[in-house]
């Protein structure tokens, strides 16, 4: 029995984020400290053909940034600091992922392998960088503004799509140049508090990267899903899925719109009171308290937050 699953409290979801939370070091104490955290890094370096350890403990930033390379650094450091709040036997009752993070998630309940994983996500990270260079774009963060308003304006503007539901009031918006920009402008002529254009490559999550969805297929469906040993809620449909839907979703999530917001929800109805982020960064969490305040919310990303999630799970 874990220090988590089954208590009074309700039902725990582990969370593993996406791009954009990628820190210089991650993951390195955890490893260092944890023999089957470091693991999942050399396993992922072989999966990949990165150097992954060197990825994310000791180069600068500005190397990881690129997506072909962020993706797979992002998951290893997830699923290595999942392997090390497992040696404290704490595990979900459900888990969700962040766009790339889906596949951290799916991977920590053992629907594919640690390799299989990290292996597909460089796969994808490529696949996508090479479909942002024939169809260029950008993507930008509405705030303020509720999702109706601004998938209104993604229907009236040709070439922009609503792509990310983060949180009440913060949908992120994708597609052509002009259209983003006309969509940010319109957002703010309509009270939008800001609009803020995202260091992004391409414009991810929309119809311009279907070259992706048609690259990555041959390397999804080499891969055996089996059936999760907890559930996994996925964020294109906020619905639980099982097994035989993975490899469509997975392709489905490259152009379809990430909605968190909505899984959120739909984890919260289900019974779950506290989150827990696995993997580097905070969003996620900070997403959490901002779409339901009644629930806990925290971020696992080195040793000293396990220390303290652990301490908060069992008091």
């Amino acid at each position: 029995m874990s220090t988590t699953r089954g208590t009074t409290r309700g039902k725990v979801a582990f969370c593993f984020p996406g791009q954009g939370s990628l820190s210089a070091g991650m993951g390195r104490d955890v490893a260092e400290a944890v023999p089957s955290a470091m693991d999942v890094y050399r396993v992922g370096s072989e999966a990949s053909g990165l150097d992954l350890a060197y990825l994310c403990f000791d180069a600068p930033l500005e190397e990881v940034m690129g997506t072909d390379i962020q993706q797979p650094a992002l998951v290893a450091t997830s699923l290595a600091i999942l392997a090390a709040v497992r040696e404290r036997g704490i595990e979900p009752d459900i888990v969700v992922g962040h766009s790339v993070g889906e596949f951290a998630a799916l991977a920590s309940v053992g629907a594919m392998g640690t390799g299989e994983a990290i292996g597909l996500v460089r796969e994808r990270g490529l696949a996508m960088a090479e479909a942002a260079l024939e169809h260029p774009g950008s993507m930008a963060a509405i705030l303020g503004l509720d999702d109706e308003a601004v998938e209104t304006l993604c229907r009236k503007i040709l070439g922009v799509w609503p792509a990310n539901y983060n949180c009440p009031g913060q949908i992120v918006v994708s597609g052509e140049d002009d259209a983003v920009e006309e969509c940010c402008a319109e957002a703010e002529s309509l009270g939008a508090r800001r609009a803020i254009k995202l260091k992004v490559s391409g414009a991810f999550h929309s119809p311009l990267v279907a070259g992706a969805a048609r690259r990555l297929r041959p390397a999804v469906d080499k891969i055996r899903f089996v059936e999760p040993i907890a559930p996994f809620m996925s964020t294109v449909t906020a619905r639980v899925e099982p097994a035989t839907r993975l490899a469509s979703l997975l392709i489905d999530q490259l152009t379809a719109p990430v909605k968190f917001t909505q899984a959120a929800h739909a984890l919260i109805r289900g019974g779950v009171t506290t989150f827990v982020e696995v993997g580097p960064g905070t969003v996620l969490s900070g997403l959490i308290k901002r779409i339901d305040r009644s629930v806990r919310a925290f971020s696992i990303n080195d040793l000293a937050s396990l220390d303290a999630v652990q301490e908060s799970l069992s008091s």
